[in-house]
């Protein structure tokens, strides 16, 4: 009982500590030449798929969850930017810390992640349409918002054609940079979230 007290009490100490380092790292954002300006890159999903593949899913979907309530808390998006970002993480990690917790390998974590990537990617469009774009549009016209596009792409001519065109591959290419980090930095910080169990 107290090794299993003791466990739990890890998980939440290093789910928490993987919390705070993702809502650090989505106030490093970059802008990318092949995107509008008001679309930022950053690696905040990076804590969550490492939490997944070494805590399991659940912690991943904790992590995603707990770095966009943090992160409300700074900025004044009324919430829709955190509600996606938190919605796009749980496509990424939950497939990835699944597959990883079926058959904990090296392949496992790789295609869980790809797929969880590709997922993310596809899912951008429809969160974009229904839900972040809607709520943006209120604040920004939506000729202002296409014309962000169409200074990249002139023949863009729907909002359809640019999360397609645009957000899709930005989300997929977001997805894969952070799988390729985690795949360099996991082994050598294993030892450190898991002490002296290995996996």
């Amino acid at each position: 009982m107290n090794k299993k007290k003791s466990v739990n009490i890890r998980t939440m100490t290093i789910t928490a500590m993987l919390s705070a380092i993702g809502f650090i790292l989505m106030f490093f954002e970059f802008s990318v030449p092949f995107m509008p300006p008001f679309i930022k890159l950053d690696i905040s999903e990076l804590p969550a798929l490492i939490g997944a593949f070494s805590l399991g899913p659940v912690s991943g979907a904790a992590i995603c969850l707990i770095k966009n309530v943090l992160h409300l808390f700074t900025t004044n998006s009324g919430g829709v930017g955190e509600l996606s970002n938190f919605l796009l993480g749980l496509c990424f990690v939950i497939p990835a810390g699944l597959l990883y917790k079926r058959k904990k390998s090296r392949k496992n974590a790789l295609m869980g992640s790809v797929i969880g990537a590709v997922f993310m990617g596809l899912m951008s469009v429809p969160l974009n349409y229904f839900v972040v774009y809607p709520v943006y549009t209120k604040f920004m016209p939506i000729e202002a918002i296409l014309n962000a596009y169409q200074l990249i792409l002139p023949s863009t001519n729907s909002l359809l054609s640019a999360l397609l065109i645009f957000n899709l591959p930005f989300t997929l290419l977001k997805g894969l940079i952070n799988v390729g980090i985690t795949f360099v930095i996991y082994k050598h910080i294993s030892p450190l979230i898991h002490g002296n169990q290995h996996r």
